[in-house]
């Protein structure tokens, strides 16, 4: 409740001073044309699979450098194919279609979550590095964050975390 109600909080923060994103109508029918150029282009379903098999092989609940950073090879190979994915058909009824369109947030979202777990260097709650194995008092005090850039690459920095006020501080440690 602690950690949702903070969360709710600072979200509801974050949409008052950031403005609501827009896109325009070229660009969106630009990005439907683009999945539904189907012919010989790879289907949506084999690239999926192929990103839920990277993630759950190389990033999974035990983790290491030198997998995550394989993975990140991948996730580059796996942007190319999604980039030149094809679906025939409609829009409507049609999961094909909405699977295209998702890609690109799937591996976004990837992405993110294999490069904060490779600047990560310890293990913490369900973050398990054998590589690392034990906890980093410092890595405890700020929080990784990824941000996109312009042209899609990722910019990770390290935001210190606020203070604990007491009376929450004294919860958990009476807990644990």
């Amino acid at each position: 409740l602690v950690f949702g109600e903070r969360a709710g909080r600072y979200a509801a923060a974050f949409a008052t001073e950031h403005p609501t994103a827009s896109v325009d109508g070229v660009t969106l029918e630009a990005a439907e044309a683009t999945a539904f150029e189907g012919g010989q282009r790879e289907g949506p379903y084999d690239i999926e699979k192929d990103l839920q098999d990277t993630m759950q092989d190389l990033v999974g609940i035990v983790r290491t450098e030198s997998e995550m950073t394989a993975a990140l090879e991948r996730l580059t190979d796996l942007h190319k194919r999604a980039s030149a994915v094809g679906v025939t058909g409609n829009r409507e009824y049609n999961p094909g279609w909405h699977t295209a369109l998702d890609l690109a947030n799937l591996l976004t979202v990837a992405e993110a979550v294999t490069r904060a777990a490779v600047a990560r260097q310890e293990s913490r709650g369900a973050h398990f590095r054998s590589d690392y194995p034990d906890k980093d008092p410092a890595a405890g005090r700020y929080n990784q964050v990824l941000e996109q850039a312009d042209d899609g690459t990722m910019k990770l920095s390290q935001v210190p975390i606020p203070e604990m006020r007491a009376d929450l501080q004294q919860i958990i440690e009476e807990m644990g």
